[in-house]
């Protein structure tokens, strides 16, 4: 199997691509076959040229802290969680996000993540119980990793514009439903960064690894409720 990786040394490099081979286990995730690639003191690539050790990030390694993201055959995923007996070819093509700046290799900087949610100041604020509030959706959204998946696939979201991307919306219901003093605001928040950019593709709920309702979120925004 061929691993055909898209390379960048530092956040001003030109990117370039470079292939390896790879004879280990069909069962491994793309993250073990990573792994299995950097375990060498002397790496070299599929024609014998002796590189660097591959820059990518990962915590958990059981897809639940969202480090691992990364552009896999065309499809954001989290390596991690995705295997290579379920791809397709004898070729896996691995490249960063490309949605955030590149820090090194498939390393990049998601930052502005948390940078627009500090713009708006979503959060709760003074907190608002009401048993009757769809607990099961926010208990959903809670469990948002804030990996950029979304952002990646989301064709409206594009680095720099007014539009925060769809784990806004998530954000958004949640901090509207429960705030006593923010949620007002969050609604107004809401229409700007989310509701007037998004084009309502869906393509967000399609690679999200934790399958987060996110139509959900928006239809209660929408309506108000």
């Amino acid at each position: 199997m061929k691993v055909r990786i898209l390379r960048q040394s530092g956040p001003y490099g030109k990117p370039y691509w470079q292939t390896f081979n790879y004879d280990g286990d069909s069962n491994a995730s793309v993250a073990a076959i990573l792994d299995n690639i950097n375990y060498s003191d002397d790496i070299v690539d599929s024609e014998g040229n002796p590189t660097d050790r591959i820059s990518w990030e990962c915590s958990c390694l059981q897809g639940m802290c969202g480090a691992c993201a990364m552009v896999i055959n065309g499809v954001p995923r989290l390596a991690c969680d995705t295997f290579a007996k379920d791809l397709k070819g004898d070729v896996i093509t691995i490249e960063p996000l490309k949605k955030f700046p590149v820090i090194s290799d498939l390393v990049v900087d998601r930052g502005i993540i948390q940078e627009n949610l500090k713009k708006v100041d979503a959060h709760i604020g003074e907190y608002h119980q009401e048993e009757e509030r769809d607990h099961e959706l926010e208990y959903q959204i809670g469990r948002c990793l804030k990996c950029g998946l979304c952002l990646e696939a989301c064709p409206n979201y594009v680095k720099g514009n007014n539009f925060f991307g769809p784990l806004f919306a998530n954000d958004s219901y949640f901090v509207a439903s429960r705030s006593r003093d923010n949620g007002d605001q969050i609604k107004k928040d809401y229409k700007k960064h989310f509701a007037k950019g998004c084009s309502k593709s869906l393509a967000c709920t399609k690679v999200c690894p934790m399958n987060i309702p996110t139509l959900a979120s928006m239809a209660k925004m929408n309506r108000g409720f």
